[in-house]
């Protein structure tokens, strides 16, 4: 059986006109996207051309500041070459005052040292000088045991006890002291004369006794001499002029080692 031709060319049209506006619809979306891309793209120029236009006005300010730094760099390095050659003089001086400073430091430095040494040498001639004059001495040396003595006290604290230690050596000295002798129980009063910081004589007039005293290396120390206390009395009587000037022989001590 034939199918009828007006049907199967009414089903045709159906048909094109189904598909044209599909492929209508496919073709507009090309066009939408090079819509969007110009819109884009515009947007983009637009921006670009801003970003331009600030950074020319940008570009003339920073140029105008970056001269005015370096301008102002020039000034200040002229200024400080001005004061390097005003300066010049100065600061050789200061050079030469601080070399001059460290020197001086490292010159106290090595008196100190040296004042050090010859502090302790003082402090041991102490127990060797004579009873009196260690006495006499006892605060300049406590004072000189100090730890925390400056360079110039210490240094006139050690000259106080040379200068008695050489005033003391010139001359003969005498009176009364308390002094510990050997062979007595005790300490008792009695009369001394010394020769300088040699020797010296302590008599017992009550006792008729006499003793030598002379530098050891521990000390001073005191020696009984038996029979010698008519001579060291008679030698006290002309030191206090109590006698007429003589010669009178005393016993002595030689000690190589002193």
């Amino acid at each position: 059986m034939r199918t009828p031709l007006l049907p199967r060319a009414a089903c045709g049209f159906l048909l094109l006109g189904w598909a044209l506006p599909l492929v209508s619809s496919r073709a507009a979306d090309p066009i939408e996207e090079v819509g969007k891309t110009a819109s884009e793209w515009v947007k983009t120029r637009a921006e670009t051309v801003r970003l331009e236009k600030d950074w020319e006005q940008d570009r003339v300010l920073l140029e105008s500041t970056l001269t005015a730094l370096k301008e102002r760099g020039e000034r200040l390095k002229e200024k400080r070459d001005h004061l390097l050659a005003a300066t010049a003089d100065e600061r050789t001086e200061q050079a030469s005052l601080n070399t001059k400073l460290t020197e001086a430091r490292q010159t106290l430095v090595s008196t100190e040292q040296r004042l050090l040494a010859l502090a302790d040498k003082v402090q041991a001639l102490r127990p060797k000088l004579p009873p009196r004059l260690a006495e006499a001495l006892e605060m300049s040396y406590r004072s000189l045991a100090g730890k925390e003595l400056s360079p110039g006290e210490r240094m006139q604290l050690v000259m106080t006890v040379l200068n008695r230690c050489a005033q003391f050596n010139m001359d003969i000295t005498h009176g009364e002291e308390v002094l510990t002798l050997p062979g007595e129980p005790a300490a008792k009063s009695v009369e001394v004369i010394y020769w300088g910081l040699s020797h010296g004589y302590a008599l017992d007039r009550a006792g008729a006794k006499a003793w030598l005293g002379a530098p050891g290396p521990d000390g001073w120390r005191w020696e009984l001499l038996a029979g010698a206390a008519p001579a060291v009395a008679e030698l006290l009587a002309v030191r206090r002029d109590e006698a007429d000037p003589r010669l009178i022989p005393v016993p002595a001590k030689l000690d190589a080692a002193r």
